[in-house]
């Protein structure tokens, strides 16, 4: 059973957020629990390996970071960015070995 309520603090507290006036509850029983939300901000491509990677390192190994960076809605733009530094890294790396596998074919026909 869920009811809505929405609670208004009082306008003559000083240091509050204008932002923070307004919070609305959402009853569960016999609990209200704030209704927070994240942003339905669509994500325009599924993270690549070294993406999900990130994202499950920083889950098992860092969760106060994790947490933080999912509540702020900044952990998909940080795997994002690791996976396509991880894509750029590696395209650098195989045209490396393809020079040097050019040069040393060379080396062999001469």
């Amino acid at each position: 059973m869920r009811h809505e309520r929405t609670d208004t603090a009082s306008a003559s507290q000083p240091g509050k957020d204008k932002s923070m006036d307004e919070i609305t509850y959402i009853q569960v029983g016999d609990y209200l629990l704030p209704a927070i939300a994240l942003s339905d901000a669509p994500c325009a491509l599924p993270l690549g390996r070294y993406g999900r990677m990130h994202k499950e390192y920083l889950r098992e190994h860092k969760p106060a970071l994790y947490a933080s960076l999912l509540l702020t809605e900044q952990l998909y733009p940080l795997c994002r960015e690791v996976d396509e530094a991880a894509a750029h890294r590696l395209a650098a790396i195989a045209d490396r070995e393809i020079a040097h596998e050019v040069i040393l074919a060379e080396l062999v026909y001469c």
